[in-house]
């Protein structure tokens, strides 16, 4: 008769059971079976994805059905409602020219009557239990047919009652297919009466769970019926994984040692987190928050290393020079040894890129053995990226203070705050604002996280921040660091440093051995000062990298290269033509022309200051990109020449009929400072009177009205830079004579300093005779 393989559902006697059929040979079955007599034999696969099965992926047992009902659903597909007659065997199937599935069959007959007396009592006994399971089985069940019962009155035979059974409760595919096949009465009895047997403990238990979680509703609970149904559930399972996750949370609070009102409303969070169920939306910002709150080093410390001379060995391994930072770490460590009530110091490394600040911290934290972290403040504009978001807010996180604690997994880590000169403010907020409750020993072990909303003690932290341009620090900022001024290297210093370090670092970077590459002292003094002009060793130490990338580059083209010693023509080869002058400065005498200092965030520097005097009506020019504080300077220092022009020769009415034109070379680079205020001064006089100023003088000061010189700052910066560009004499304020404690002995001794304290002193060295 026509047959039809199925997939993934089995097909019982005395059972109705609606289906899908797609396949094409299945439709060609179909409509053969309703030309015949309505009757189909149904068999399963062994498998569902097969398209095209054969014999071997069939049951043997399938099922002889009568055709109920059909609804076509599409072109391609029917679903038809067939009814089980009874079971049959599967001898052969073949294909007819339609493409219909043929299939061989026998019907199993079942004779009781054969049935010896022992078998009978036996079946007898299977049969009242499972009748009698089947009834608590519908009294408690709500989804039974009423008429399953009647069927079962009107069975003739032990099998029909067993199919009856087997068809009205809810089976896996397996179980059902492993009834069907199953021909011995009595076995199949036996494994009906275990499914029903679970069956039956399942549907107690799902009532006994409706009925736990219907004690528990109330009018507001109504909402929450199927997430408590679910709850319900994963208990009777044994999945109490949710449960365990809370127990874990109070342990954890209970092993804190924190203060009473930290613990509790850590303790009412867990509550909440408690009663907040698992579909809600506040259930992951809840659990969030408290995964948070315990991955923080609350009570954890790491062990502090105060061993001062293996500390002072550690930052002198790292760092040459830096003397101020490591004098101050060794101090801090020292009193730290006697007292342990001392508050962590906050410490601002200020100073012109490329001299080690960033570094010299990561030496602090290895020689003090405490974690460190770094967060960069450069562009930072919101204030919550300090303090964090407020809960309230979809996606809120800690501030980047409170994140650096956790990444550290200690309560005193060193953690630096990277150019905190480049924070900016709109309208987020004002971040150093924020800040200055996080670098205040005073108020920082209260420091409370707009996220946590609880005070977490930062005290134990060493803060150390970094800065270019301490000048666009807001003062109260400021006040709460103490700082250290890290100045430019000196060219011995310089030498020191690749001698010491980049050298070695960057062969072996490039893959040399730390001997393949030699350079002498004179080479890498030609290299800083041909090839660099800065006041750290970043340009340095990438032109050192050059040189050693040509090399391995020549290597390759030449496999036999021997070791390098770097001469002077190979720096010239491999670097091209030198970058800056051996004397970058025109050192003779000119007129209305002056060497000047000044200090800039990279450095000191030394730039002419040039003045031209021609026939007008008495206006001032004022070129170069001079900011207001140099512009008033000049204004300030041709009224002062305006009376003393008597005493210089210089025509009195001169401010009415000549203009005055004072140029800054450089003009894109914006300028200013009161540094130049004397430097000004001297080179418009020099070019009223036609006096030369000499070439080998550079000078620094403010100038008042009445020709006083005062003190400014950068000392050190400006002499060195004046140092290298060629300069032996200086005039300086007289009250900065103590910064000159600050420049290098050697230098010091190769330079002529003139302390002055009024403008005709400056006059008197550095404005020479008419010729």
């Amino acid at each position: 008769m026509p047959m039809i393989p199925l997939r993934g559902i089995s097909i019982s006697p005395c059972m109705l059971q609606s289906f899908d059929i797609g396949r094409f040979n299945s439709i060609e079955s179909f409509e053969m079976a309703m030309l015949d007599d309505e009757k189909i034999f149904l068999v399963s696969q062994f498998e569902t994805d097969i398209e095209e099965p054969s014999m071997d992926d069939l049951y043997s047992i399938g099922t002889i059905c009568s055709i109920k009902q059909v609804i076509r659903t599409s072109d391609t597909s029917i679903r038809v409602l067939v009814e089980g007659l009874g079971r049959a065997k599967l001898n052969s199937m073949t294909t007819n020219e339609n493409g219909a599935w043929i299939g061989n069959i026998t019907p199993i007959k079942f004779k009781e009557e054969n049935i010896d007396f022992d078998e009978k009592m036996h079946l007898e006994a299977y049969s009242r239990a499972i009748v009698s399971q089947f009834e608590d089985y519908m009294r408690i069940a709500t989804d039974i047919p009423t008429d399953a019962a009647l069927d079962i009155s009107d069975a003739s035979g032990y099998s029909m009652i067993a199919d009856i059974i087997s068809s009205s409760l809810f089976l896996k595919f397996r179980d059902r297919q492993d009834l069907l096949i199953t021909l011995d009465i009595l076995e199949r009895m036996k494994k009906l009466h275990i499914l029903l047997t679970q069956e039956l403990e399942v549907i107690k238990i799902d009532k006994k769970i409706s009925q736990d979680v219907k004690k528990q509703l109330n009018k507001v609970q109504k909402d929450y019926y199927l997430r408590e149904q679910l709850k319900a559930i994963q208990k009777e399972l044994g999945e109490e994984d949710y449960e365990e996750e809370i127990d874990e949370y109070r342990k954890k609070l209970e092993e804190l040692k924190i203060h009473k009102d930290t613990y509790e409303k850590i303790s009412r969070e867990i509550e909440k987190f408690n009663r907040t169920p698992m579909g809600s939306p506040d259930y992951n910002v809840s659990r969030n928050y408290l995964d948070i709150i315990f991955s923080l080093p609350w009570n954890k410390e790491s062990r502090n290393r105060f061993d001062i001379k293996k500390s002072e060995k550690i930052l002198n391994e790292d760092h040459f020079g830096l003397d101020d930072v490591k004098e101050r770490i060794l101090e801090y460590l020292a009193v730290r040894k006697l007292s342990k009530n001392l508050k962590a110091p906050i410490i601002c490394l200020a100073g012109p890129p490329g001299v080690g600040k960033t570094s010299i911290a990561k030496s602090v934290a290895r020689s003090l053995g405490r974690p460190f972290v770094r967060i960069s403040l450069g562009g930072l504009r919101d204030e919550a990226e300090i303090r964090g978001h407020r809960r309230t807010y979809v996606g809120a996180i800690p501030g980047r203070i409170i994140n650096a604690i956790r990444e550290a997994k200690a309560k005193n880590p060193v953690i630096l705050l990277d150019e905190i000169d480049k924070m900016s403010s709109d309208f987020k907020g004002d971040p150093s604002s924020a800040m200055l409750e996080v670098l205040d020993p005073e108020q920082n072990k209260y420091f409370t996280d707009h996220y946590l909303e609880l005070p977490f003690d930062l005290s134990k932290v060493l803060f150390l921040t970094t800065a270019n341009d301490l000048r666009s620090i807001p003062r109260p900022l400021y006040d709460r660091m103490e700082v250290i001024e890290i100045e430019g290297y000196l060219e011995e210093e310089k030498l020191e440093i690749v001698k010491r370090y980049i050298l070695k670092k960057q062969l072996k970077e490039n893959g040399l051995d730390k001997n393949f590459i030699t350079i002498d002292d004179d080479v890498i003094k030609y290299i800083i000062n041909r090839y660099t002009r800065e006041s750290g060793v970043r340009q340095l130490e990438r032109t050192i990298a050059k040189l050693c990338r040509k090399v391995v580059k020549e290597m390759f083209e030449n496999p036999k290269l021997e070791p390098v010693n770097m001469t002077k023509e190979l720096v010239v080869k491999y670097l091209g033509s030198e970058k800056f002058k051996e004397d970058p400065l025109d050192l003779k005498p000119q007129i209305g022309v002056v060497n000047g200092m000044a200090w800039t965030s990279v450095g000191g520097v030394t730039l002419e200051v040039e003045v031209s005097t021609l026939p007008g009506k008495g206006e001032i020019v004022l070129t170069g990109q001079m900011g207001n504080v140099m512009k008033e300077s000049a204004r300030t220092g041709i009224s002062y020449i305006r009376s003393i022009s008597d005493e210089l020769g210089i025509e009195k009415e001169f401010y009415k009929n000549k203009d005055i034109h004072i140029h800054l070379p450089e003009g894109a680079t914006p300028k200013d400072g009161p540094s130049a205020g004397i430097t000004m001064t001297l080179a418009t006089i020099s070019s009223l009177t036609g006096r030369a100023v000499p070439g080998n003088i550079a000078m620094t000061g403010e100038i008042t009205l009445r020709g006083r010189v005062l003190a400014v700052g950068g000392i050190r910066e400006k002499v060195l830079a004046a140092y290298r560009m060629g300069i032996r004499k200086i005039i300086i304020p007289k009250d900065c004579k103590s910064d000159l404690d600050k420049i290098p002995e050697n230098v010091k001794d190769d330079i002529e300093f003139v302390l002055v304290e009024n403008m005709s002193e400056v006059l008197d060295v550095a404005l020479m005779d008419k010729e």
